[in-house]
């Protein structure tokens, strides 16, 4: 049985106040990680003395030690105290990262990456707990927009960040930067957050966590390095790929058969609560598969500026934040499914944009489309997180916040492998098409040998020619990317008629609680 969590009309405004700035140090904290030591990556490289495939590990250490940890939450909180657990995970998160910024080799930082992740894997699902336990229920959305802010424009001004950071200071800044972050939550979090009711008689699922632990660490490592052994070619991802659906079979089987299971099987009864796992998925997707294509476009087709790059693509979370600020002023006022039908329009209406870009396109353009985007995410994601959780019971909120913020990881994850997989496709096939057009029989080709724009008969001119049906086979083949992207948005839509609004009255979410305790 999971502990009872306080009530929200037991927390004063100004508590309130304290405790959501705290608490969303802790995410953006968190979540500024998921994506700023990606840029820095390079630099990190040639310090550490590291190959390509060596120094990725920076990175998959901490998004597979994260994963595995996540669904730890709602155990640890239920049998410590959520207000303890919370503490430790942002002391040990920031100490980490300056263990990782301080790291005078490639093992050193992987280890430290990895603790950096054990720690962090439970401030996102904490920081969302806590504010739905610290607001009453008719707040809920404008809790969910404060919060939102942080776990959506996180990753899309990581980059920027990281990017000036790296360029104007040292990459271990990247690391350094969460010092005061974590400083300032943890002076909040002890001076105004309420501990929660132990609950002593819960066990700990060894082996269903074990399941679930092998299942998504197994299932990460097949998407993190899927794209570099050429995927099912390759025995490692043959592997974790069977490691993964056995591992996960094993776990549903153990949860509905066990006493006490490591998840109860009845938090997935909820309606709502399960289809906003499904829809947080699709968002993960969209969220930072977009931002895994739009760097190497900018950088390698069109030149730009690693900074130049982090500066076009920051307004993207501008538009985020504008978006949310709308929707909190509009809870209680406007259907939240009309809202998430809205965001689903402007997202797919920028991915269509971008369906169109060529490389004669301005930095505007790609601003333009990613306010839009941004705008788009927005309206989905503060509403999505209100009506999931609204008739959801208490007592699995800590589970419920850790499982969602699972769902989006993994969601990220499996988007950012098959926009990569699908864009390496795409430009095989792309040049093999486009090269059969270099023949002598090719009028335009004729007509450009023949005024001296195109040589044949030279190596270097040929290689001039292959570079050039290269560089428009990737083009299109990021246009192609883009479009898929845009289709899995449309295919979303269906879900929206699946969330059921909870009842309007003030006792509606209490007594929806009650009824499913």
């Amino acid at each position: 049985m999971h502990s009872t969590q306080a009530p929200a009309g037991g927390v004063d405004a100004g508590h309130r106040s304290m405790i959501t700035l705290a608490v969303m140090l802790a995410t953006i904290m968190q979540a500024l990680d998921t994506t700023i030591a990606n840029v820095a990556l390079p630099h990190m490289q040639g310090a550490m003395g590291a190959t390509q495939d060596q120094i990725s590990w920076v990175l998959t250490s901490y998004i597979v030690a994260a994963a595995i940890c996540m669904p730890l939450t709602g155990f640890l909180s239920a049998r410590l105290g959520r207000k303890r657990v919370f503490l430790w995970s942002v002391v040990g998160f920031t100490l980490t990262s300056m263990l990782c910024g301080a790291a005078q080799n490639l093992e050193q930082i992987v280890a430290f990456r990895l603790l950096q992740g054990v720690f962090g894997a439970s401030l996102v699902p904490l920081s969302q707990a806590v504010l739905l336990d610290t607001y009453p229920p008719e707040q809920h959305g404008s809790a969910m927009a404060m919060w939102g802010v942080g776990v959506m424009v996180g990753p899309i001004l990581g980059p920027s960040l990281g990017g000036w950071l790296t360029e104007y200071y040292n990459w271990r800044w990247v690391f350094y930067i969460n010092l005061p972050f974590g400083l300032m939550a943890w002076l909040g979090l002890v001076a105004y957050l309420r501990e929660t009711p132990k609950d002593d008689s819960r066990r700990f699922d060894l082996f269903g966590f074990a399941a679930l632990a092998v299942a998504v660490g197994a299932l990460q490592m097949m998407l993190d390095r899927g794209h570099s052994l050429d995927w099912f070619a390759s025995p490692e991802i043959v592997v974790e790929a069977l490691l993964a659906g056995f591992a996960m079979y094993l776990f549903v089987a153990h949860i509905l058969t066990h006493p006490q299971p490591f998840v109860e099987p009845a938090i997935f009864r909820d309606r709502n609560f399960s289809v906003g796992l499904v829809f947080i998925f699709v968002v993960g997707v969209i969220l930072l598969a977009t931002m895994a294509l739009l760097p190497p476009f900018l950088q390698n087709l069109m030149g730009y500026p690693v900074v130049d790059v982090g500066m076009v693509l920051a307004p993207r979370g501008l538009g985020t934040m504008v978006a949310m600020v709308v929707v909190g002023k509009l809870v209680g006022k406007v259907d939240a499914r009309l809202k998430i039908l809205v965001g689903l329009g402007l997202t797919s209406l920028s991915l269509y944009e971008m369906t169109l870009f060529t490389t004669d396109i301005t930095a505007w353009d790609v601003v333009r489309t990613g306010v839009t985007q941004g705008l788009g995410l927005g309206f989905i994601f503060v509403p999505l997180s209100t009506i999931t959780f609204s008739t959801l019971a208490p007592r699995f909120r800590t589970e419920g916040t850790a499982l969602y913020s699972l769902m989006r990881n993994i969601g990220s994850s499996i988007g950012i492998s098959v926009v990569i997989t699908y864009l390496a496709q795409r430009m095989q096939a792309n040049h093999a098409v486009f090269a059969q057009y270099i023949s002598p029989f090719n009028p335009s080709l004729a007509d450009a040998v023949q005024h001296g724009l195109v040589d044949l008969q030279t190596p270097q001119g040929l290689a001039a020619v292959d570079a050039l049906v290269a560089r428009q086979a990737a083009v299109l083949a990021y246009l192609q990317d883009f479009r898929l992207m845009m289709w899995v948005t449309l295919a979303a839509v269906p879900l929206v008629l699946l969330l059921r609004m909870p009842r309007r009255n003030g006792a509606s979410s209490a007594a929806l609680a009650a009824s499913m305790e």
